[in-house]
């Protein structure tokens, strides 16, 4: 999300003409079936209340959200046009072991460990619906083998919490201090909350199976021990005390 606020075009070279590309290698191979990974993003902010289904109308909010929209509605043209074998899927956001270390939790723990600032968008209000990684993967096998074509799934992970709560409760559980906390000025356009209905997911046989706290200790212990594969990846300036995005004049 930072990065496309920062730099629009990769993302839309990616989640459309990218999306466009696979889809007619797909058409063109008759490949069996293509898994559209989409986002809860697409459907923007849902302030007043309530939950999405597959049906709710897309109101993205950043070039990262738009891009995706537009690869979903890519996919299903091509199913109802060429009748390809088609099926989206849009998670909540995920996470555990190996997500990229700008990511909220990983950059929590990552920071924390070194006893750095962690930077909270605003006031840390935003709700977010986290979903653990091996859930995500077992709701993809699910579609995969009883999904019907032509059609969108949402997979929440019916973990709604704020940003602040995600941020403390790794803190807590790392029995690092709270005063690593530092408020920054809030992304632009950023989405206060996003939340999904699952039935059609859930009527598919799945059901996520992590805790929210359990997944929380699972993701803290893998980033301690797997110090080697994080490392590398981190810029020079990770570790600035600065805003965390950018946004190009």
């Amino acid at each position: 999300m930072d990065r496309s606020i920062n730099e629009p075009s990769p993302f839309l070279r990616t989640n459309v003409f990218g999306v466009f590309t696979v889809l007619e290698v797909a058409r063109r191979l008759e490949v069996p079936l293509t898994v559209q990974i989409s986002t809860d993003e697409v459907y923007g902010d849902l302030r007043e209340g309530g939950s999405a289904d597959e049906l709710y109308p897309f109101r993205p909010s950043s070039p990262y959200s738009v891009s995706k929209a537009s690869g979903d509605l890519m996919a299903l043209a091509y199913h109802r046009t060429y009748g390809l074998p088609v099926i989206v899927l849009r998670p909540s956001n995920n996470y555990g072991p190996y997500q990229f270390p700008e990511k909220l939790i990983p950059k929590t723990i990552i920071r924390a460990l070194h006893e750095k600032s962690i930077p909270i968008y605003g006031k840390g209000n935003q709700v977010r619906d986290w979903l653990y990684v091996e859930d995500f993967c077992e709701a993809l096998h699910t579609v995969i083998l009883r999904g019907k074509v032509g059609e969108p799934y949402n997979i929440p992970g019916f973990n709604e919490r704020r940003n602040i709560e995600v941020v403390t409760s790794i803190l807590k559980l790392m029995n690092k201090p709270l005063s690593l906390i530092k408020y920054v000025e809030d992304r632009p356009g950023h989405d206060f909350r996003y939340s999904m209905k699952g039935d059609k997911i859930l009527a598919l046989g799945w059901k996520p199976k992590t805790n929210f706290m359990e997944g929380l200790k699972k993701t803290i212990d893998w980033y301690l021990s797997n110090e080697w594969w994080w490392k590398p990846m981190l810029s020079d300036d990770y570790f600035v005390e600065d805003t965390p995005w950018r946004v190009k004049k």
